[in-house]
């Protein structure tokens, strides 16, 4: 679970990034949001493979 709340966590912290880049054009802010929505994907994919693993196991 606690992966699981640093996702929600990192989709809070973008919200100003994406904000400033939909509503301001500001290219930075672009930048950053892409930065932080790969992290994004590679944290939901640790869980995908966590949770596949639990259930495998049986756990």
């Amino acid at each position: 679970m606690k992966k699981f709340n640093e996702v929600k966590e990192l989709v809070a912290s973008l919200e100003a990034d994406a904000d400033k880049f939909y509503t301001k054009g500001n290219s930075a802010a672009g930048t950053r949001l892409r930065k932080g929505l790969q992290d994004l994907k590679n944290l939901a994919q640790a869980i995908r493979l966590e949770v596949q693993e639990t259930k495998n196991t049986g756990a």
